[in-house]
């Protein structure tokens, strides 16, 4: 029994030794297992490019894709989302070499603005944009982008891009078209704006009547601006217009100069126009103007292209 005892320890730490190698070999898989589990739990944020050092990933390029699928309800090819976002990151360094950037709170009030005319809220949008998988920043930083690109190129190459009467000529020519100028009324008018809360239908009435006794009143525009103006409505700024729609020239023409539009409901409130002043004058005809604005398009984008495409030459671009 002492003999067996006085043994034991030796043969005793060979097996246990065994056993916790195999032990150690269990956790080592189980905890390697969990180390791979939680990676893969992770999402992948590959390098796709690096552009001058800047790297674009394969996050940016997903987010990309789905808000151009989200807005145009189409889907774009992975190669092409990758350029575009090429495109952004040169476009912003040259900018800045240029001593042309947007601060943060600039790019913010354009989002809003942006909202505001989808009738929404920047949050509103916001909200919208995650709720389709899309990263708000990609909006963002294509506003951005476009911004200080529109003013780098137009800042740059301003006398290349005025066109002369001849080029439009020639252009109107081709197409077998003219482009006399036409005589046209040209307004000088003032809006007059009784301000209602949204939802307030008995404010609305209200004020109707109100526009209404103005307008009855209202016999000039060097008196009656004043008088408005007391009432507490808002006289906005004056507006020089020859370019109207048939309905609203309609409406223009029936009032004499030195009074008032009937009032009209608008989402603002009851709203009216003043006549400050009606006069002929010479205006591009429809087809003359559309022309000068193809123009000025496609100049513009021929010399945004070149830009871009010397801006590639001369970047080093990484593609993983």
């Amino acid at each position: 029994m002492i003999h067996q005892m006085a043994m034991s320890p030796l043969a005793y730490s060979a097996s246990a030794f065994r056993r916790l190698l195999a032990a150690a070999a269990m956790g080592t898989f189980m905890v390697t297992g969990m180390v791979l589990a939680t990676t893969l739990a992770v999402p992948a944020q590959t390098v796709v490019v690096f552009v001058n050092g800047e790297p674009i990933t394969t996050l940016d390029v997903e987010s990309r894709m789905k808000f151009i699928h989200l807005s145009s309800q189409k889907q774009a090819a992975r190669p092409d989302v990758i350029n575009e976002l090429i495109d952004e990151k040169l476009k912003i360094k040259e900018s800045k070499r240029w001593g042309m950037e947007l601060t943060d709170t600039e790019v913010d009030s354009m989002y809003a603005n942006m909202a505001s005319r989808m009738h929404q809220t920047a949050d509103q949008l916001t909200q919208s944009l995650q709720k389709g998988g899309v990263n708000p920043l990609t909006l963002k930083s294509r506003i951005r982008a476009d911004s200080v690109w529109q003013q780098l190129v137009r800042g740059r190459y301003s006398a290349s891009l005025q066109l002369s009467e001849k080029d439009i000529e020639l252009a109107l020519k081709a197409k077998n078209q003219s482009g006399e100028s036409t005589t046209a009324i040209e307004y000088t008018l003032r809006p007059i704006l009784f301000l209602v809360p949204p939802g307030a239908q008995a404010t609305i009435d209200a004020k109707r009547k109100e526009a209404e006794a103005l307008r009855t009143r209202f016999k000039s525009c060097q008196d009656g601006l004043p008088a408005a103006r007391a009432t507490g409505a808002v006289v906005r700024d004056q507006v020089i217009r020859s370019d109207l729609n048939p309905e609203l020239q309609k409406v223009l023409d029936a009032v004499p100069v030195g009074q008032l539009t009937p009032p009209e409901v608008t989402r603002h409130g009851v709203e009216m126009w003043a006549v400050c002043a009606k006069q002929d004058s010479k205006a591009d005809a429809p087809v003359k103007k559309q022309t000068r604005e193809a123009l000025a398009t496609e100049r513009f984008e021929q010399t945004s292209k070149a830009y871009l495409q010397r801006l590639r030459r001369e970047a080093l671009i990484e593609r993983k």
